[in-house]
C-alpha cells in the first residue's frame, strides 16, 4: 500500500508540474491571439489578459489526454533510470500491479475533470463568448434556447430586435410561430410583428402571414394593423452564426446538459450533437486511464536498453492517434452513421484493450 501511495504521489506531482507549464504556454500564446483578434478595436492589456484567463482553461479541457500521456511518461521515466522500478520488480510486483495507481489517479483526475472542471470551463467559456461578442459588436446579436422557445437578438444602427419562436426545424434555418419586437435606438418599443413562419437569408428575414402592429406615437396598435403575405424584415444574424451558438457546447455545464437537450428537442432542433458530446465526457475517465496504459506500454523498461527516445515519441504518437479516431468516432456518432453509445464508448474500450495488450506482451513475451 504503501507503495501504491508513492507511485500515485508521484504521478499526481508529474501531472501538476506538467499542467502548470502548458497553462503558461497556452496562456502566452492566447495571448498573443487575444491582441492580433482585437487589434481593431478598443481592448485594453488588462482586458486582452482577462480575456486569455477565461479563454485558456478549455483548450487546458481539451489537451488533458496529452498531458496525462506525458504525466505518466515522466513518472515512468524517472522510476527507470533510478532504478526504482527494477528494484519493484525485482520484490515481485509485476508491471500490471505497479499501474493500479497511476490509473486510479487518473480515472479520479477525469472524473473531477468532467464533474468539476468541466462546468467551470462552461462558465468561463460563456463569459469569454460574452465578453468577445461585446467588444466586437456591443452585444447586438445572441441566440438562446430555453423551455418557452428559441429566443434571438440582433441590433443595428436602427436599434434591436428582440426574437421569439415556439420551434424550429432541425437545422435552424426556419422558425415557426415567431415574434418580433423591434426597439428604437433609445430603447423605446416600435413594432411587433407576428406571423406562422421566418426564414433567414441574403440579410434579412422572410416573414409569411405576418401581421404588424405599430407602438410609436397616439395612434391605436391593432387599428393600425397590417397584414402582409409576405414580409421582409433586415437582419444581422446568419445562419453559420445560429447553428455555430447552438452547436457550442463549451457553454453549457454537464450537470445541464440532460435539461439542454430537452430544450433543443422541445424547440425541434435535433440534439444529437450534444448527446454525442454528452455521453463522451462521462466515458472521459476511461479514455485518460487508457492513456496511461498507452504510455506505460511504452516506457515501463530500464533505461539501458536505450532507445528511450523512440519509446516516448511512439507513445505520444500512439496517444494522438487514440485521440484522433475517438473524435473521428464522435463525428460519425453526430452524423448518425454509428450508434451514439458506440461513438461515445467504443474508443475508450478499444483503447484500454489495447494498451494491455501492449503491457501483456512486454511483460511476458
Amino acid at each position: 500500500m504503501i507503495l501504491h501511495f508513492y507511485f500515485a504521489r508521484r504521478f499526481a506531482y508529474a501531472f501538476v508540474m506538467l499542467t502548470a507549464v502548458f497553462f503558461a504556454l497556452v496562456a502566452l500564446v492566447d495571448l498573443i491571439e487575444q491582441t492580433r483578434r482585437f487589434a481593431d478595436y478598443d481592448v485594453s492589456l488588462t482586458d486582452r489578459i482577462g480575456l486569455t484567463l477565461l479563454h485558456t482553461p478549455e483548450t487546458i479541457n481539451q489537451i488533458l489526454p496529452l498531458i496525462i500521456i506525458l504525466a505518466t511518461v515522466v513518472l515512468f521515466i524517472g522510476l527507470a533510470r533510478s532504478s526504482e522500478l527494477v528494484v519493484t520488480r525485482a520484490a515481485g510486483r509485476s508491471a500490471l500491479r505497479a499501474l493500479v495507481a497511476p490509473v486510479v489517479v487518473a480515472l479520479v483526475i477525469g472524473g473531477v475533470a468532467v464533474t468539476m472542471l468541466g462546468p467551470i470551463v462552461a462558465a468561463t467559456t460563456k463569459r469569454y463568448a460574452l465578453l468577445s461578442e461585446n467588444y466586437r459588436t456591443g452585444g447586438r446579436s445572441a441566440v438562446l434556447v430555453s423551455g418557452d422557445g428559441v429566443w434571438l437578438r440582433q441590433g443595428g444602427l436602427d436599434g434591436q430586435t428582440v426574437i421569439r419562436a415556439a420551434r424550429s426545424n432541425s437545422d435552424a434555418s426556419v422558425l415557426y410561430d415567431v415574434t418580433f419586437l423591434e426597439y428604437a435606438p433609445q430603447g423605446g418599443p416600435q413594432r411587433r410583428i407576428e406571423a406562422a413562419s421566418a426564414a433567414l437569408g441574403d440579410g434579412a428575414w422572410a416573414l409569411r402571414d405576418a401581421k404588424v402592429w405599430p407602438l410609436t406615437g397616439d395612434v391605436n396598435p391593432e387599428t393600425s394593423s397590417e397584414t402582409h403575405a409576405v414580409l421582409r424584415v433586415p437582419s444581422t444574424l446568419t445562419l453559420e452564426r445560429i447553428r455555430e451558438t447552438l452547436g457550442t457546447l463549451g457553454g453549457v455545464s454537464i450537470w445541464d446538459m440532460p435539461a439542454y437537450i430537452r430544450q433543443l428537442e422541445q424547440a425541434g432542433f435535433s440534439a444529437r450533437h450534444q448527446i454525442v458530446w454528452f455521453q463522451a465526457e462521462l466515458a472521459r475517465p476511461l479514455f485518460l486511464m487508457a492513456m496511461v496504459l498507452v504510455a506505460a506500454a511504452f516506457t515501463m523498461r530500464h533505461t539501458r536498453f536505450g532507445g528511450t527516445g523512440t519509446a516516448v515519441l511512439a507513445a505520444v504518437l500512439l496517444g494522438f492517434g487514440l485521440y484522433f479516431i475517438r473524435s473521428f468516432a464522435q463525428i460519425l456518432g453526430e452524423n448518425g452513421q454509428i450508434p451514439v453509445a458506440f461513438a461515445a464508448w467504443a474508443p475508450p474500450a478499444a483503447a484500454i484493450f489495447l494498451a494491455l495488450g501492449l503491457l501483456l506482451h512486454a511483460e511476458d513475451g
